[in-house]
């Protein structure tokens, strides 16, 4: 696969609070494109990151409907990846807090 598709595999890492607790456990959490496969993901987490994936699992997130006043509407439906790397492998996102 070419390397400029690679980069647009990832989108973010996604920060919340099941985010960090599954940190614990070597797993990292990831916005992805909705046309990615986990083949994709892994190959681009190991080229950005360079490190060394054990497994990723890929969960298709339902968009939420919202409304303002009067006006129904939808958020845009999108992909997460939960990717485990191997033992003694890390990524550090220079998050400060």
């Amino acid at each position: 696969m070419r390397n400029e598709r690679l980069l647009q595999v990832l989108r973010a890492p996604v920060v919340s609070e099941k985010a960090s607790r599954v940190a614990e456990n070597n797993q990292y959490v990831f916005k992805v494109s909705r046309d990615a496969t986990k083949a994709d993901v892994k190959a681009a987490v190991e080229m950005v990151f360079d490190v060394k994936v054990n497994d990723v699992h890929v969960v298709n997130m339902p968009g939420k409907a919202r409304r303002f006043r009067n006006i129904n509407g939808k958020r845009p439906s999108w992909k997460k990846a939960y990717v485990t790397l191997a033992e003694g492998q890390s990524i550090d996102f220079g998050i400060s807090a």
